[in-house]
């Protein structure tokens, strides 16, 4: 996420991180560089020139100048005012309401707004404990109809059904009616996109707000779109009272300059991002998590709640036990660690979100999440629960036979071996402490020397 920004502005302040004296002269110079870096990252002009002229403002402060680092606090200035422009802190969904709370989403067709719409769905099911009923009143896409209701069966969703025949509004409001009856506490309307911003839309989802008066009104927008993105989200708030956005395929976004201007061009909040195609990649947007991690100082709060959420703490236990009792740790127990960890986002999401880990080459990122795991998965279910059991039985013999099996080379056989060996350390080491917990501790002893993919690509 993000990934050229962060690198062009590590890079621009590499040279002042370490000076001992800060000076108009050298702040210029990276202030220059940080400039480019974000024009580069097609953040808005206007936002580039407020956030350039804060720091500067701020960064020959006597404050910074008398700082025993002045380079490192020039560095947070950076970081300060990066949230500042991206909002300061996560605004939650307001949903202090009479039941049904009604959510409207307005977005472009393409946006992924239909997907945003079960996402949120499960995310306020799951971690909101509400109980959510979606309709889709997009009447000129039989599809987007047909998609929603398939989201929604599958995530265990309330769905209203609607036809292209009937009115939006009619739609909406038999939704409404029917959450009512049944006690629903959120109801979320999908609306019609377009290719572009034209008055019929526009007239039509003004027409469509005024009748149900959602308590929120969310405007999908997908962040590859850079600096338009804002511009979109502008033309819309001007037409529609919105309360907040939600960015999408942030994961795909390696510029952030959506991220960077919406806030600032339309005064409305971030208020999620979405993060991947899986429906619960949906992620409150945290300002302050984000400049860390373009900053390359990762995200480590994201991370403990995402594990909190993700893992499966009685496997966890049960391991843990086992360790301690001198049981060992074998390959069995190697793949449930892999399979926890791909639940995680696999070895790359897990790095993106250490500090330091996030400027790993994306040749190397790629590598880690796609076929990593894979591999080694492959391989564990090439064995018998013999040689999973106990590992040490495996000889060349065995090994040929494993790596035919997986469709791979001896070599991956030995690599893996190695690593459940570190693995296998590693865990008596912490055994006291929980097996993932410790599994991430030992990723970069299991990254290859310097970061990078060995030769030939593999694991």
């Amino acid at each position: 996420m993000f990934d050229s920004l962060s690198e062009r502005l590590s890079d621009s302040l590499k040279s002042i991180t370490g000076q001992s004296k800060l000076t108009e002269s050298n702040i210029q110079d990276t202030l220059r560089e940080v400039r480019r870096a974000l024009l580069e990252a097609d953040v808005a002009l206007p936002v580039v020139k407020t956030f350039v002229e804060q720091v500067k403002n701020k960064a020959l402060g006597q404050e910074v100048m008398r700082s025993l680092t002045p380079g490192q606090a020039f560095v947070k200035v950076v970081q300060d005012e990066l949230v500042a422009v991206m909002g300061k802190a996560n605004e939650d969904l307001d949903l202090s309401c009479q039941p049904p709370a009604v959510i409207l989403m307005a977005g472009l067709q393409g946006a992924g707004k239909t997907t945003s719409v079960a996402k949120l769905g499960k995310f306020l099911k799951e971690r909101k404990k509400k109980k959510v009923l979606v309709v889709s009143a997009d009447i000129y896409r039989p599809a987007a109809i047909r998609q929603l209701e398939t989201l929604a069966n599958d995530l265990e969703l309330g769905f209203h059904p609607s036809t292209t025949d009937q009115d939006p509004v009619a739609i909406a409001e038999g939704a409404i009616d029917e959450a009512r009856r049944r006690f629903y506490d959120v109801v979320i309307v999908d609306t019609a996109g377009r290719l572009h911003i034209d008055e019929g839309m526009m007239g039509e989802i003004g027409r469509l707000h005024a009748a149900i008066k959602p308590i929120e009104t969310l405007f999908v927008v997908d962040a590859m779109t850079g600096q338009d993105a804002a511009n979109t989200a502008k033309a819309f708030n001007d037409a529609l009272p919105l309360t907040g956005v939600i960015l999408t395929k942030t994961d795909g976004d390696a510029r952030g300059g959506a991220a960077l201007s919406v806030r600032h061009i339309t005064g409305k909040p971030i208020k999620f991002m979405g993060v991947g195609e899986k429906s619960d990649a949906l992620e409150p947007f945290h300002p302050d998590r984000v400049a860390s991690r373009i900053l390359g100082m990762g995200d480590v709060l994201s991370l403990i709640e995402e594990a909190e959420r993700k893992l499966d703490h009685k496997k966890a236990e049960k391991l843990a036990k086992k360790v301690v009792k001198g049981k060992g740790f074998d390959l069995e127990d190697f793949k449930d660690q892999l399979q926890q960890m791909k639940r995680m986002g696999g070895m790359a999401g897990l790095l993106d979100k250490l500090p330091g880990m996030g400027q790993l080459p994306n040749q190397a990122k790629e590598q880690l999440n796609g076929k990593m795991f894979v591999h080694m998965e492959a391989l564990i279910n090439s064995m018998t629960p013999q040689e999973r059991r106990f590992p040490d039985v495996i000889n060349n013999a065995r090994k040929r036979r494993i790596a035919a099996g997986s469709g791979l080379q001896i070599q991956d056989v030995n690599r893996l071996l190695k690593q459940h060996k570190q693995m296998q350390k590693m865990m008596k080491k912490f055994s006291k402490k929980g097996g993932m917990m410790n599994m991430m501790r030992g990723m970069k002893g299991m990254m290859p020397p310097g970061g990078g993919m060995p030769p030939g690509g593999r694991f």
